[in-house]
């Protein structure tokens, strides 16, 4: 399969909380033949906060990068972030009922969360021939949380509460993917500053049913998801007198790690709860 170029929008998280899955994504998108194109200039999607405060910010900051893209590169755009997938989608919708005739988008590019994009069949079968280290016997659940598949009408997800592109790409690299009942459940990250009761009893839910199936980890494709979850378990170890070891991966971690590329070193540091001594027991590193 020849390589195919696309744009790239990281977003402002996968600069700073969220490096390695940035990191893990660039690897995994050469690897298998995707050439990323940062989107020039790029500027914050607005997520998390302009949508609150200002409807106009909301359209106009996701707009922006829309308009580069197709004007200044022509190409479909892979967006990693959750939420930023979201204000991108929304916009691209927004424009093209003709509502902000000043930005001037055609709706000749496509936007893709990088999740969906990965899993289409091409791009797992080529992942496929790159394994060099199978994940066998790696228990684990995808978590898809709100935003990669909700709302459908503006996700344009045909499964919206039962997504399974995160675990084909798992069971692709030999993770044995479990069932489970939860996958697009809420974490409450954004609830995270004025009702951290509500977070903690949310997450506490997760880990409870990941457990519960025996699940060794939780693999997401959300930076908001893996911040909330990574950040919580000691607090909810201490507070709810609990032992939770769970790691928290990106999906492009894992698939890194199978395919034999980087350092898991370098991107297991940016992890709150160590994901080595798991790593290390299954005999991965």
């Amino acid at each position: 399969m020849a390589e195919i170029g696309v744009a790239y929008y990281p977003g402002c998280t996968l600069e700073t909380t969220a490096k390695e899955f940035d990191l893990t994504s660039r690897q995994v998108c050469r690897e298998l033949g995707i050439r990323l194109t940062e989107i020039p200039d790029w500027n914050c999607c607005g997520a998390s906060s302009a949508h609150e405060t200002d409807a106009y910010l909301a359209v106009g900051l996701p707009a922006l990068n829309l308009v580069k893209a197709e004007k200044e590169l022509g190409l479909d755009i892979v967006v990693p972030c959750a939420a930023c997938f979201q204000r991108l989608k929304v916009a691209e919708k927004e424009l093209l009922k003709g509502k902000y005739p000043e930005f001037s988008f055609e709706g000749k590019i496509k936007v893709y969360d990088l999740l969906r994009f990965l899993a289409q069949a091409e791009y797992r079968h080529k992942l496929k021939q790159r394994v060099k280290r199978p994940l066998d016997g790696l228990r684990a659940v995808a978590y898809y949380g709100c935003l990669l598949t909700r709302p459908p009408e503006v996700t344009e997800h045909p499964q919206p509460e039962n997504p399974m592109e995160m675990d084909q790409i798992l069971k692709t690299i030999g993770v044995e993917c479990l069932p489970w009942s939860y996958k697009t459940d809420c974490c409450g990250a954004s609830l995270v500053v004025g009702r951290v009761d509500i977070v903690h009893r949310l997450v506490k839910k997760l880990y409870e049913k990941a457990q519960e199936v025996g699940a060794e980890c939780i693999v997401t494709a959300c930076p908001l998801c893996h911040a909330n979850l990574d950040l919580r378990q000691r607090e909810i170890n201490a507070k709810f007198h609990t032992n939770y070891y769970l790691p928290i991966f990106y999906f492009t971690e894992l698939m890194a790690l199978a395919m034999g590329i980087g350092r898991p070193e370098k991107w297991a540091k940016g992890h709150l709860v160590d994901p080595l001594p798991l790593l290390k027991a299954k005999k991965f590193l």
